[in-house]
């Protein structure tokens, strides 16, 4: 593959540290400590298994779902943008 003037192995360094810092900020957002055992949204019981299961659970599924849901949305979103979209 024609790199330019980067060096052998140059892309899947950077490939690398773009998984290393995904992986980074994922577990900065895991919640530290005691779970709770109702959930901070709706007040419903946090099942004792998912309590176990998630080390410091603050939401039940439902919650945790929609959140889920509402930040897959916005990493939809392309901040560099395509070479098509730069042409137009």
């Amino acid at each position: 593959m024609a790199t330019g003037w980067a060096g052998d192995g140059a892309v899947q360094d950077q490939i690398d540290a773009t998984v290393d810092a995904a992986v980074q900020r994922a577990r900065r957002q895991l919640h530290q400590g005691p779970g709770l055992t109702h959930c901070e949204e709706c007040g419903e019981p946090i099942p004792e298994a998912r309590r176990k299961a998630v080390p410091g659970v603050r939401l039940c599924v439902a919650c945790q779902s929609g959140q889920d849901r509402q930040g897959q949305a916005a990493a939809l979103f392309n901040r560099r943008g395509s070479k098509d979209s730069q042409l137009r």
